[in-house]
Parts: structure tokens; C-alpha cells; sequence
């Protein structure tokens, strides 16, 4: 009779276990279609912003290229947008928000939990490759543009980014055109010719797209390298967390307090518990 009864509680707690598994897979499978769909509608606003732009303009999206010094292999690049006077290459995040960061700083984070690279430390890795693609003279045409959406607020130590006289700027989706308008202006003062005539945009723009990958096998083990890059940086941000202690009395502190200390140059990459926070002048 024992036996059957272990027996019976041994499959209960398997059926039990598989079925939290399904359970977690399931909402695994939402989260990723949940985050599918919020990306699609992030690009296309970003869509419709870039569609104000002057026709005289050449737009490229989703371009996928050869960079031998990224992990992958390649570089995948949301937006190139090419001007009489700069070449725009835009990253865009769709995510929502508390962004904390730096100029410095190699990884990101949002709501101080979860963590991404520098994203214009990413668009420089965009920008190396699109430059092997192009003739030399024009390497000192490119702005790198990161763009969030309304749902984030930026926690950022350096003001710069926010800038138009800067060329690494922070927008948000629904300022995009009026940023790269207000930066063509400004650079249209300090030029009084176009830096890049009909014949340059041309150039630029084929050589892109002669050198976008296509295939889809390609482009899926891009991507596939990017999610287990993604994972990495999490764990490894997960141990680096759980060490997070305030420098002075060695209290254990939380991720968000350990991302505000390292994003606020006064603690001078120190980290500090919530009483001594108010010690630093």
C-alpha cells in the first residue's frame, strides 16, 4: 500500500514539474511575441519619422554587414540615413524605463536590473564596419544616433549626448527627424558647400547595399549569437550584483542603487548605501 502511495506522489510531483515547465515555456513564448510586437510598432514610428525626412536623402534599414571584430562576425544596423552633410547611423532600443549609463561605461542598464552594451559603443562597431565598405574620404562624415522610446527617461552622465553640436546623440523616436534637421542645420553653418554631393550619396548607398547580407541562415546565426551574448552579460552581471556592497560600511546593496552610484560621477565609480549617499558632497 506504501508503495503505491509513493508511487502515486512520485507522479503527481512529475506532472506537477512538467507542468510548470510547459507553463514557463509558454510564458517565455508570450514574453518573445509580447517583445516582437513592441519592437515591429517601435519601428515603425521610427518608420514614419524618417519618412519626413527630404527626398533627396537615402535611407537604408535593417542593413546586415561583415565586421570581423564583432563576436557575431557581423554588424546588424536599424538605420543609415545619408545626407548632403553627414551620414546618420541609428540604433534604435524599445525599451521602457529608467535608463542609467555613461560615455565610460560598457554596459547599460535599465531600471538598474536589466543590462545592455553601451549602445554607442555598439554604433561604433557599426560605423567601423560601414567605413571598410566606403572609400576613405568620406570617414569622417558619421553621427551616431541612439534612439529610445517616450516610455524611457534618461539617467545619463554625460549631458553631451543630448546636445546638436554633439555627433554621439540621444534622441527619443518621436524627435528623430527634428534631430537630424536640427543637425543638418548645424552643420550646414560650419559648411557652406555640401559635404556630400549626388554622385557621393549614390556611391555610399550602393556600396551599403551591395554588402547587406541576405540570406536568412546568415542572418538568424547573427541573431542567435546576439541572444547568447545577451545571456552572458546577464549572468555575469547577476554575480557581479550579488557582491554589490557600500564601500564604507560593506552593507549589501540593490542593483539599482549599485547603477545610480556608477552613473553618477560624484561617487567616482564608488559604490554607496542609501545613508551614505548623502556623506558625498
Amino acid at each position: 500500500m506504501k508503495l503505491l502511495s509513493n508511487l502515486f506522489k512520485k507522479n503527481k510531483q512529475e506532472t506537477k514539474q512538467k507542468s510548470e515547465v510547459k507553463s514557463t515555456t509558454s510564458q517565455n513564448k508570450h514574453n518573445e511575441k509580447v517583445a516582437a510586437r513592441k519592437g515591429e510598432i517601435g519601428e515603425y514610428k521610427i518608420d514614419i519619422q524618417l519618412a519626413q525626412l527630404p527626398k533627396e536623402y537615402r535611407h537604408l534599414t535593417d542593413i546586415m554587414i561583415k565586421n570581423e571584430k564583432a563576436k557575431s562576425g557581423y554588424s546588424q544596423i536599424d538605420h543609415i540615413v545619408i545626407t548632403p552633410y553627414g551620414i546618420f547611423v541609428i540604433e534604435t532600443k524599445n525599451y521602457q524605463g529608467t535608463i542609467y549609463g555613461g560615455k565610460e561605461r560598457k554596459t547599460w542598464s535599465v531600471n538598474g536590473k536589466f543590462k545592455m552594451m553601451n549602445p554607442f559603443i555598439q554604433n561604433y562597431g557599426h560605423i567601423q564596419a560601414i567605413k571598410n565598405q566606403i572609400d576613405e574620404k568620406y570617414h569622417n562624415q558619421f553621427i551616431s544616433m541612439v534612439s529610445f522610446t517616450k516610455r524611457c527617461t534618461f539617467k545619463i552622465d554625460d549631458l553631451d549626448f543630448r546636445k546638436i553640436g554633439s555627433n554621439e546623440l540621444i534622441v527619443y523616436d518621436v524627435e528623430l527627424s527634428d534631430y537630424i534637421h536640427r543637425k543638418v542645420s548645424v552643420l550646414k553653418i560650419h559648411n557652406k558647400e555640401p559635404i556630400l554631393n549626388e554622385h557621393d550619396m549614390d556611391y555610399i548607398y550602393k556600396a551599403i547595399v551591395e554588402a547587406n547580407i541576405i540570406d536568412h541562415s546568415i542572418r538568424e546565426q547573427h541573431v542567435q549569437s546576439l541572444k547568447l551574448e545577451k545571456g552572458n552579460l546577464d549572468e555575469k552581471s547577476l554575480v557581479q550584483n550579488q557582491h554589490a556592497k557600500c564601500c564604507i560600511c560593506n552593507k549589501p546593496v540593490s542593483e539599482k542603487v549599485q547603477s545610480f552610484c556608477l552613473s553618477n560621477k560624484k561617487f567616482g565609480g564608488k559604490i554607496y548605501c542609501f545613508e551614505h549617499q548623502k556623506s558625498i558632497g
